[in-house]
């Protein structure tokens, strides 16, 4: 038995199968168990060792496939995670499972074929298995995934066709790659034109080799499951080239209907496509093409809504008896977003409403109508000859309420329950009230008893990578959170800190000399916001190691981080009757939190401050006493497309404050964007917003330039904080509007939600400068930092909300800009205002809505214009709305 350990550890798997294969069930049994040793030991080699265990895995793996005398513990064992560093040769594992009887390597495929794809078991080792025991042909995904590989990689020059014919179980395993779940992890190996698999497929199915209805069948209802769009360009493609016939597709109309209305666009074209010449050749009675219509006009793509209402006018003018089953499905498209089909449909119903005498089929054309734009309601109403609508009341907007503030729970009484909050922060990100409620509660807790709060600790500091000495990670402890120079990397880095401190996992002196260095170097924008966070958390790390505080003085008394000023002042008594030494970077932190916009707060609370006859409470008096902070300069610069923010020096910050929060104070310059920065994670930032909650301009200069990458560079989640800035205190001024507006124009669909989000808290609370922030948008559009169909969609989506007059007074200001760069009438559209005729559609219909009346610089030139594109036709309508005589 050592013969075949030494031949395992110096990786020999032919030779281990030859002395295996010499033992009899017993002995290979009673190998288990080293085997199983020697396997943990490879696991555990280190990255710089990796070769011995790549050297080692394939005999391991042939050892442990020839002891197992299970099926389930052989399979197991084989396709083993640890077992893809490196397979033994599927001859060799073949060989090794030869001895075992049919039944048993049947059951070894089975399981193995049963393995997710990612397991990358071998095609060939799972089919010379099934072909030896004779056993069905396992059609699972890893099975199919596996003989898809294996077939379109290729024999020599032999024609994909030919290879499928070959494969004796050729019509399971292609039944099995119409259910297969995950076809995106082969879609390279389809590809196109005669050579590919749908070419191969149909002439198979041509042939007779595939039943032709078993083929179709399978390729609609796959179509009709829906999925990620490598299905569509694998099934479609295969659902063409088979050609079906009038009565298939006849026989079929069901599908279509379902698939014109809810497929992937290119599915539902088709279906479009095929439902259309069924209708005009005949074969579609009046009933089925209302229902399949009544979905087409639904969807939101132009295109197919556009195709379909042109289907139906041409069978309203081929069959006008149809007018009854068809014009409602036809008013359908009245809701449609796009005025333009809008006024297509009603178009269709003024031509054939004469032929509707059913009073049912008018009154519910009639209610349809109401989605109508007022222009074309209008219209509608003498078409259907019904009574004018009554005069619309007078317009009143209104918003969504803005969120409330809320006073946070204080931190909890019970140390297993405040370990049960921080395990949950660890495992995911919470917001700024947990976090400050987690830090208060270890303050009080550490000064209470250290030892209790150890032990309730204890199961959370366990999975913790400093915990653990074995690995070369937990070594550097003291290295990683000793480094200043970029900071922590947010709230969960913080409370890393603080629990390595109180298990000793870093040494005093390197939090002692973390808190003396502090930062490092002028930094990147985010320094000041950076540092400031991380003072607070290492002094409360070497105090909790050195001298325990007996609770914190800068938790947030509302869910902002504001402090009320006479929490404050209470909690600086307590410092004063326990004798405890207040820390200097919390202190800091307090004042900054303090709220001092209510002045008949602030000014009582500083009299009780200063009678505490404290160092501390004197510093709080005059820190409420002083008047309003006067807000920084602050001028624009300009970098490529950008638009960014430099704002000048804050005096009330750079005296009586630690180093770290001066920064906060101090310029800000489009020279610090150009810095380094390690500040990548976006956790951090709902945190710094709470460093200064009622101070909100300076958090949002330094988050400009984040955010111009929402909408510049196309980053996905750097607007996710916009709606905490909108939520914050303080002027909202140019660096936050430059923020709502990087963010509306921003890349992904939930950063431009955000986005809306923020603009409509800052719109209820009465802080939206509209006019302001619709003339940047107007300069970013025009420089290309933002595209017009994306604040086409996001005002289009803030408008939905009810917003109607907030989005017109933004885009009053923003259209100007572009209109103005429009060239003379029949001249091609410049880049920078294509989309424009989108942002005319939101501007129109909110006109309308809200009765904007008044006229837009450059409107009357643009609605001049030749010819019937989206920018002039919608330049028109809101010229129109606008028109006060026209109105009249």
């Amino acid at each position: 038995m050592s013969a075949v350990l030494d031949a395992v550890r110096t990786g020999r798997a032919g030779e281990t199968e030859l002395l295996l294969r010499s033992l009899p069930d017993a002995e290979r049994r009673s190998l288990l168990p080293e085997l199983k040793k020697l396997r943990k030991e490879v696991r555990d080699l280190p990255w710089d060792q990796r070769s011995r265990a790549e050297r080692m895995y394939p005999a391991l793996q042939v050892a442990g496939a020839m002891c197992h005398s299970g099926a389930a513990a052989a399979a197991t064992w084989i396709a083993g995670a640890d077992m893809r560093w490196r397979q033994a040769p599927t001859e060799t594992l073949l060989r090794a499972l030869a001895g075992r009887d049919t039944g048993w390597q049947a059951d070894v495929a089975r399981r193995l074929a049963d393995r997710p794809v990612s397991a990358d078991v071998p095609f060939a080792l799972m089919a010379g298995l099934v072909r030896r025991s004779g056993c069905e042909v396992p059609v699972t995904d890893a099975y199919v995934v596996g003989w898809v590989r294996h077939v379109g990689h290729g024999w020599g020059r032999v024609p994909l066709v030919d290879r499928l014919r070959a494969e004796p179980d050729l019509v399971p395993l292609v039944n099995g790659l119409f259910e297969f779940s995950e076809l995106s992890e082969v879609r390279w190996l389809f590809g196109d034109g005669p050579g590919s698999w749908q070419s191969a497929l149909a002439e198979l199915t041509r042939t007779g080799e595939l039943d032709r209805a078993a083929v179709v069948d399978a390729c609609v209802a796959r179509l009709l499951r829906g999925g990620g769009p490598t299905d569509h360009r694998v099934f479609l493609p295969l659902l063409v080239q088979l050609a079906l016939t009038r009565e298939e597709e006849r026989d079929r109309v069901a599908d279509w209907t379902a698939l014109a209305r809810d497929a992937a666009s290119p599915v539902a074209a088709h279906a479009q496509a095929v439902l259309a010449t069924l209708a005009l050749d005949g074969r579609l009675a009046a009933g089925q093409l209302a229902e399949a219509s009544e979905g087409v006009l639904f969807r939101s793509e132009k295109k197919l809504v556009r195709a379909q209402l042109v289907l139906l006018g041409k069978v309203l003018a081929g069959a006008p008896d149809a007018a009854p089953h068809l014009l409602p499905a036809v008013a359908q498209a009245f809701g449609h977003e796009d005025t333009q089909v809008q006024e297509r449909a009603l178009k269709l119903v003024e031509r054939h409403a004469k032929r509707l005498a059913d009073p049912v089929a008018r009154a519910g054309i009639a209610e349809a109508a109401d989605r109508l734009s007022p222009a074309l309601r209008t219209r509608a109403t003498g078409a259907l000859g019904l009574a004018p609508a009554a005069a619309p009341e007078a317009y009143a907007e209104v918003l969504p309420p803005a969120p409330e503030p809320f006073r946070p729970e204080p931190a909890p009484d019970s140390a297993v329950e405040l370990a049960e909050e921080i395990g949950a922060l660890l495992a995911s990100d919470g917001d700024v009230a947990s976090f400050e409620r987690a830090l208060d509660g270890l303050a009080r807790h550490a000064y209470r008893d250290r030892d209790a709060l150890r032990a309730a600790l204890e199961p959370v500091a366990a999975t913790r990578w400093w915990k653990r000495p074995d690995t070369r990670e937990g070594w550097r402890a003291d290295e990683y959170f000793g480094n200043t120079r970029y900071g922590l990397l947010g709230p969960r880095d913080g409370l890393e800190l603080l629990l390595a401190t109180l298990f000793d996992a870093v040494g005093t002196h390197t939090l002692f000399a973390a808190r003396q260095r502090g930062p490092a170097g002028h930094g990147c924008v985010h320094s000041g916001l950076s540092h400031a966070f991380d003072a607070r958390l290492r002094e409360l790390a070497y105090r909790i190691r050195t001298d325990p505080q007996p609770l914190l003085l800068a938790t947030p008394s509302w869910s902002t981080g504001l402090v009320e000023p006479g929490d404050l002042v209470d909690r600086l008594a307590r410092y004063g009757r326990l004798g405890a030494r207040v820390g200097a970077a919390d202190f800091a932190q307090a004042l900054l939190r303090v709220r001092r916009e209510d002045r008949a707060a602030a000014l009582a609370a500083a009299e009780r401050a200063a009678a505490l006859g404290s160092p501390e409470g004197g510093r709080l008096a005059r820190w409420l006493s002083a008047g309003a902070a006067v807000p920084p300069s602050a001028r624009r610069r300009t970098s490529g497309a950008r638009i960014l923010v430099e704002t000048g020096e804050v005096p009330e910050l750079q005296e009586d404050f630690p180093e770290a929060f001066r920064r906060l104070g101090r310029p800000v310059t489009t020279g610090d964007e150009r810095r380094y920065c390690g500040h990548w994670n976006q956790e951090g930032h709902p945190h710094w917003l709470a460093i200064l909650p009622e101070r909100r301009e300076l958090v949002a200069v330094r988050l400009v330039h984040d955010l111009s990458l929402a909408a510049v560079d196309d980053q996905r989640g750097m607007a996710a904080v916009l709606p905490t800035l909108a939520e914050s205190g303080g002027a909202a001024g140019e660096s936050t509007r430059l923020c709502v507006a990087y963010g509306l124009g921003a890349r992904h669909p939930e950063d431009r939600l955000a986005a809306v989000d923020a603009l409509l808290v800052l719109a209820a609370r009465g802080q939206l400068d509209a006019d302001r922030l619709g003339a940047d948008l107007g300069q970013l559009v025009r420089r290309g930092a933002v595209k017009p169909l994306r604040l086409a969609e996001s005002a289009r989506t803030a408008a939905a909300t009810g917003a109607n007059t907030t989005i017109w007074e933004m885009l009053r200001h923003a259209l100007p800009v572009l209109l103005a760069d429009l060239p003379a009438a029949g001249a091609g559209t410049p880049g920078a205002a294509r989309g424009l005729g989108e942002l005319l559609s939101v501007a129109a219909e909110c006109a309308e809505r809200c009765g904007a009346r008044g006229a837009v610089p450059h409107l009357s030139r643009a609605a001049a214009r030749r010819g019937s594109s989206r920018l002039t036709v919608q330049a028109r309508r809101l010229r129109d709305a606008l028109d006060t005589e026209a109105a009249a």
